[in-house]
């Protein structure tokens, strides 16, 4: 495992960082500053600041230059990821896309769709949601029950997705459906990617306990989308989607690693301010989250290190995920402990608000779910890591 990053890696570093002191404005810089801009008002100014960087040529770091990347290493992009979490940069209005979509069409997908469909995704001059879920079907993606039936040169769609990001501020959606009728399970199926702005699809969005809509249900009645626009070839969606989820569950821990450290200062802050910083339960507690979040620094290098070797992370990604997510989750753990009856308000004590806290509390609940619950990322590691038996 290599803990440092080559000459030309920090040369890289210091570019950017020069770069983001004069474009990141300081109130972004504020613990909490997001939670209380409204979502459509902060979807817009983290669309303009992704342009923002794709025309500075801070975009797609490590993706070719022919898709209007910077052409870098996975050592420039962990780097990337590390300093915009150390600014507080926004997070990405189009992370389906940027991180799963795009790598899943340079490998599989058509010429056409790698034309049309990359460089305006990583502008954001295209927003993609993904529509995997179903209700009645949970994490269990071959379960699926929304049908694709070829007419003509285009497969009409019906059925219903639930749980999917950004479905409100979606242009198009990555989805999958049964094409072949009467297939069972994984076989049969296809991913299309989907106009969201025509009749026949139509989004509700589902307000979260936060308060936020992120996520929404989204029906399709007789949607179109051309043949020609299904990716991994038709009836191969199963294996097109094991590859995209890949990306989704192996990618690099250093930028949750420095976000979640950031939250976990934050916690400590809390209480001292509190006056709890002197139990010794509490204490004891504080010192295995932040052991836990050392381990997810070492086991993120570690990642890197066989990414920038040629690796094939396979299902060893599901350990990524199930780290990352399950030490996220934990620090809220504590920091419910921290807060005991004291929960109920945002403001305990005068000068010390709580709520950004308490609202990414109540967002860290869902991230052992998405993307593959905890349970099925345990079974992937055992029987396909560890090899043991179903």
């Amino acid at each position: 495992m290599d803990l440092t990053f080559s000459a030309a890696e920090e040369a890289f570093r210091a570019d950017l960082r020069s770069w983001l002191a004069e474009s990141v404005p300081a109130a972004w810089r504020e613990p909490g500053f997001w939670a209380g801009v409204p979502d459509d008002e902060a979807f817009g100014l983290r669309r303009e600041w992704e342009r923002r960087k794709f025309d500075a040529g801070f975009a797609g770091i490590d993706w070719p230059t022919e898709y209007g990347g910077r052409g870098g290493t996975p050592g420039m992009k962990a780097i990337y990821d590390e300093e915009l979490a150390l600014v507080r940069a926004p997070a990405t209005v189009n992370p389906l896309g940027l991180a799963f979509l795009a790598p899943t069409i340079m490998a599989v997908g058509t010429d056409e769709q790698k034309r049309e469909v990359i460089r305006p995704l990583l502008r954001c001059d295209v927003i993609w949601c993904q529509g995997f879920s179903e209700p009645d079907a949970g994490s269990d993606l071959a379960a699926l029950r929304t049908s694709g039936v070829a007419d003509g040169d285009d497969i009409v769609v019906n059925g219903q997705k639930v749980w999917t990001t950004n479905a409100s501020h979606g242009d198009r959606i990555f989805t999958m459906v049964r094409t072949e009728p009467g297939s069972q399970r994984h076989r049969g199926l296809s991913m299309l990617l989907l106009d969201m702005h025509q009749a026949g699809v139509e989004v509700r969005p589902l307000r979260q306990m936060s308060g936020a809509t992120e996520f929404g249900e989204v029906f399709f009645t007789d949607a179109r989308v051309p043949a020609r626009e299904c990716l991994g070839g038709l009836g191969n969606g199963w294996a097109t989607a094991m590859l995209l989820l890949s990306f989704e569950r192996g990618a690099s821990g250093i930028s949750q690693y420095t976000a979640f450290r950031q939250t976990y200062d934050e916690i400590v802050r809390a209480a001292r301010a509190l006056g709890r910083d002197t139990d010794p339960v509490l204490r004891q507690e504080l010192g295995r989250r932040l052991a836990e979040l050392e381990c997810l620094r070492y086991h993120a290098m570690h990642v890197l290190t066989q990414v920038e070797r040629g690796a094939d992370l396979g299902a060893e990604s599901s350990m990524t995920k199930l780290q990352w997510s399950e030490t996220y989750q934990d620090l809220f753990e504590t920091f419910d402990d921290l807060l005991g009856a004291d929960a109920a308000v945002s403001t305990p004590v005068a000068g010390l608000d709580l709520s950004a806290l308490q609202s990414e509390g109540f967002w860290s609940r869902s991230v052992t779910i998405w993307g593959g619950s905890s349970q099925v990322q345990r079974n992937i590691v055992a029987e396909r890591v560890l090899g043991l038996p179903r």
